[in-house]
């Protein structure tokens, strides 16, 4: 993102500043309760979301964190966590329409286009675009931050520029952990959604949940035990992965601990699914090493993680007419009690 010498510079208000981190094109928008970071030159990760009044960061960064484009070469590997568009593919190296996918390529590791859509004290807009290179799919993506609001919301255009359809998977993940959260956080649904766990387990010493489906918040362990899910568990937990369904529109989730709570609201229609990735630090070998205690709450259009292939077989993948453009909106609210 190249910075506009000759704008008004802001310290106060809704307020905008492009710089350079980690030889990488960023952006923050900032107000008098919210710093959100933007890594421009790497899939427009959020790296920061940052609630001022509690010096308290709301998403989750791994042990690593951020690195330079350089190092990380795939997906996990330079993984640093924060929250990532994800598109065409949701999870795992897939193949779909002779075209090849690693873990959750591909708009997750492109640099994107950047420009400052609106700059107010009373507002900041930056839309942010990015064109697929396997695919004939363009993103634009508009994040604005008001004034006196602790609330981010996203408008996001998708666009198949090609005269065919186009299936594909598309997600937000979102990644949640300390300092935020700790054991006994809770996460609070809509009535009436259900669980559809993954059909096998994260690690192969064992697993969280059996593969049945389940009423929220209440699922069963393999062992026959009630489990639930909506408190978060000790260190040591096994590591698992279920797919939340059945959400009104629009959707939402909320999560809290210690007065601070996160909402995310968005288009149930456009993502359906809530995928929920739990790490606890029962992964003992790569990538965690048991280093991790956090948990993804991800809206998407589709699953499993396994990637795309799996996604149209089961018949959740998302199909794209020829030209045809979907929206999307979404939003995260951060409040705080005493």
């Amino acid at each position: 993102m190249t910075p506009v010498l000759h704008r008004r510079q802001r310290n106060w208000g809704a307020r905008m500043r492009e710089f350079e981190w980690l030889g990488l094109p960023a952006v923050v928008l900032e107000n008098e309760l919210l710093r959100v970071g933007v890594l421009v030159g790497k899939g427009s990760d959020v790296f920061e979301l940052l609630y001022k009044p509690r010096d308290v960061d709301l998403v989750w960064l791994t042990e690593r964190g951020f690195r330079p484009t350089a190092l990380a070469g795939t997906f996990v590997d330079g993984y640093g966590g924060g929250w990532q568009e994800i598109l065409p593919n949701g999870g795992a190296p897939s193949s779909y329409a002779e075209a090849s996918f690693r873990q959750h390529d591909e708009v997750a590791l492109l640099p994107w286009d950047a420009e400052i859509a609106e700059d107010t004290e009373e507002r900041v807009v930056v839309r942010l675009s990015v064109a697929c290179a396997k695919t004939p799919l363009r993103l634009v993506k508009n994040m604005r931050l008001g004034a006196g609001s602790a609330r981010l919301e996203l408008d996001e255009t998708l666009v198949n520029e090609s005269p065919v359809p186009v299936r594909l998977m598309w997600g937000h993940h979102i990644a949640l952990g300390a300092p935020f959260l700790a054991p006994g956080a809770r996460i609070t649904l809509p009535d009436g959604v259900e669980g559809i766990p993954h059909p096998v387990g994260l690690n192969g010493d064992g697993r969280r949940v059996a593969a049945d489906r389940f009423r929220w918040p209440h699922a069963v362990s393999p062992q026959g035990d009630e489990i639930d899910l909506s408190v978060l568990p000790p260190p040591g937990t096994p590591s698992e992965i279920v797919y939340l369904t059945g959400f009104p529109q629009p959707a939402w989730y909320e999560v809290a601990h210690d007065g601070l709570s996160l909402r995310v609201e968005w288009d149930a229609v456009v993502m359906p699914y809530l995928w929920f990735w739990q790490e606890f630090g029962a992964t003992a070998g790569y990538p965690w090493y048991g280093r991790h205690w956090n948990i993804g709450l991800e809206p998407f259009s589709s699953y499993p993680t396994n990637g795309l292939a799996d996604a149209v077989e089961n018949g959740t993948a998302l199909e794209l007419a020829s030209g045809e453009e979907r929206a999307l909106s979404l939003a995260a609210e951060v409040t705080a009690r005493g």
